[in-house]
């Protein structure tokens, strides 16, 4: 083979290896799409990740969040500060669902999306990502809330290494500019198990320690700043939000027929939450709808 073809098929390598490194790398961001749109969610297609803008995010209105008046105070005051420029910190919002978790950190959107608040979308498996997300963010004029939803972690899973460095540990301090927000079930993000307490010791002075294993599980839940709890809701505040959602609705039924049916609704559902209010109320809309429709066809 002459020095030529050895050139030839040296630069073919090299072509190849610059397009792997730009799908490693992904896509730059536009700055120009963060004035047109608010939310984006990060993708990957083809080993190439990207922001990629939704069109009609699901709006929601924080007042309209019943039963977790606390948690959310202490949110909206925590994204108060980080929209101004102040100390702010990383959010756990933990507890059962239905609660209302989710729908907090949409409602923050709608409130601060005017002052420059951005919402990104990260999966939980896509969080080996988060280093090339950061980077990609940081220095931007805009204040970006990364919303990992419904989060948790089986053991030795991946990603969860990488956001306990993005919160707290890298070498490399998180970008001013972005805070990292999620929802879980569990407190801990990873499961605990019986096991695990079984390392646990007094010493001589009668101090607890924890062992190595409950340690490491404890370590990620600990580095978000803001913890919330959201817990589940007595009859009283279930009912308190299915009128409230009924109101919305426009709903005609008697109070006490309501609140009959909205019990009866939970109970088949054996839950009491947020959702299953606004559940029922979008039923009991839906079946009232369609009786009209019939009555007047």
């Amino acid at each position: 083979m002459s020095l030529r073809d050895h050139l030839r098929r040296l630069g073919r390598l090299l072509t190849l290896a610059e397009r792997a490194l730009e799908d490693l790398a992904g896509e730059p961001v536009d700055p120009r799409a963060f004035e047109r749109q608010r939310a984006f969610r990060f993708v990957v297609r083809s080993g190439r990740g990207r922001l990629e803008p939704i069109a009609e995010p699901l709006a929601f209105e924080l007042d309209d969040l019943i039963g977790v008046h606390r948690p959310v105070e202490r949110l909206v005051r925590n994204t108060e500060q980080f929209v101004a420029g102040l100390p702010s910190q990383h959010v756990l919002l933990y507890g059962e669902r239905g609660t209302g978790k989710s729908s907090a950190v949409r409602g923050l959107l709608t409130r601060f999306g005017d002052r420059g608040l951005r919402l990104v979308e990260v999966h939980r498996d896509d969080l080996l990502r988060l280093p090339e997300i950061l980077g990609a963010l940081r220095g931007l004029p805009w204040r970006f809330l990364l919303f990992a939803d419904d989060l948790s972690f089986a053991e030795g899973e991946s990603g969860y290494r990488e956001l306990k460095a993005a919160l707290e540990g890298s070498l490399a301090a998180p970008p001013a500019n972005v805070r990292i927000i999620a929802t879980s079930n569990r407190r801990h993000l990873l499961p605990e198990r019986r096991s695990d307490n079984r390392a646990a010791r007094l010493d001589e002075d009668g101090e607890l320690h924890l062992g190595e294993a409950l340690d490491e599980k404890l370590a990620l839940s600990d580095r978000f700043g803001l913890m919330l709890g959201f817990y589940g809701f007595d009859q009283a505040t279930y009912l308190e939000i299915v009128e409230h959602w009924a109101k919305q609705a426009g709903l005609t039924l008697p109070p006490a027929e309501l609140r009959a049916e909205a019990l009866r609704f939970a109970l088949e559902r054996s839950s009491r939450s947020g959702r299953t209010a606004r559940q029922f109320v979008d039923d009991l809309a839906g079946r009232q709808g369609l009786e009209a429709r019939k009555a007047g066809g």
